[in-house]
This record gives structure tokens, sequence and C-alpha cells, in this order.
């Protein structure tokens, strides 16, 4: 099992709602267990779950397809 954390930035100068938005549909993707909205360099958290590390591009890229996100990074969790 692979867990980790992506790191979400949306669109400048969106509003609270649309990234409430992006939370919601980035939660139905298969492997997110949990999104937060923060505040920061970021605007979400994602934490994510896989079977392998080959699986983590595929959920990363359903992130990135969401209307709003402009990029993401992944911190993979060494246990």
């Amino acid at each position: 099992m692979i867990m980790a954390f992506v790191l979400i930035r949306v669109g400048t100068g969106e509003h609270m709602d649309f990234e409430k938005s992006v939370k919601e549909k980035n939660e139905k993707i298969e492997g997110v267990k949990t999104v937060y909205l923060v505040f920061g360099r970021y605007d979400l958290v994602a934490h994510v779950e896989t079977s392998g590390l080959d699986a983590l591009p595929y959920i990363t890229d359903k992130i990135r397809a969401n209307e709003g996100v402009v990029s993401t990074e992944s911190l993979i969790i060494h246990s």
C-alpha cells in the first residue's frame, strides 16, 4: 500500500465556493481518501492511498483534469 499527499493549487482569484467544488470532485476519485481545504501556498491537500506506486500517476492525472486545478505536487509517504 502506497500513501501520498497531493498538494493542489487552484486558479488565482477563485472563490472559496469554487475550491469546495474542486474538493468535492476530487473526493470522488478512486484512491482519494480525504481532501482538505488549506491556507498557504496550496489550496487543497488530498490524502491518497494506492495499491502500488504505478497507480499514483493515474490518480494525479485525474486530479489535474478537474477544472480550475493549476498544478499538483505529490509527497509520497515512506514508513
